[in-house]
């Protein structure tokens, strides 16, 4: 019985030693981007503490397909929230989210850009040509606000949000945000994650 014991303490201890090993690149990176990196001390966008995981809410793609969105995990999300009539801020939001990933140049491929729309079902299609690359889904308003909150004073259609390949929504760009400062954020992200972060969903 002495020796199962020590047996199943072994074993126990070699399966934490492994899930440390494989986690460390994500450890690692984490720490150097918001422990060491001097600049992540001038971060632009506001970091979310504590880190919220996506949620078990269930959306609807322009095929009218339901796609939960735990589901886009594996990826960097870039986010944007409005209503599917889509005015000029809405407009002008999708216009940078696609021209920030461009900026990205070879890391790119490690974003989608993600319009989470609200209000009516109808998908908008005078921006079908433009949502090509998009990963655009209808969500319920009311539940998307349980999990993505905007600064005091402003709505959730106001801002640009990012999500960690990890699901974990960490980052809130300002209202009427700088496009070059966004950039520097998202450049400085793809940096520090580079060593355990590759394109595509595993």
């Amino acid at each position: 019985m002495v020796r199962d014991a020590a047996a199943t303490r072994a074993g126990r201890i070699k399966m934490l030693l492994l899930l440390l090993v494989a986690a460390s690149p994500v450890i690692a990176s984490y720490f150097t981007y918001y422990v060491i990196r001097p600049e992540a001390r001038r971060n632009y966008g506001e970091l979310i503490e504590p880190q919220r995981p996506l949620p078990d809410l269930v959306g609807v793609d322009p095929q009218g397909r339901a796609v939960p969105l735990p589901a886009l995990k594996g990826q960097w999300l870039f986010i944007s929230v409005a209503d599917s009539a889509c005015d000029a801020q809405c407009e002008r939001h999708l216009y940078l989210q696609r021209q920030l990933r461009e900026s990205l140049g070879k890391d790119k491929d490690r974003m989608d850009w993600v319009w989470l729309r609200t209000g009516s079902r109808d998908f908008p299609e005078r921006l079908r040509p433009a949502l090509a690359a998009a990963t655009v889904l209808w969500v319920e308003e009311a539940e998307l606000a349980r999990w993505l909150q905007p600064a005091s004073g402003q709505r959730l259609a106001d801002h640009l949000y990012v999500v960690d390949p990890l699901g974990h929504w960490m980052m809130r760009f300002p209202a009427e945000a700088d496009p070059s400062r966004m950039r520097r954020d998202l450049e400085r992200l793809m940096r520090a994650s580079s060593a355990w972060d590759r394109p595509g969903r595993p």
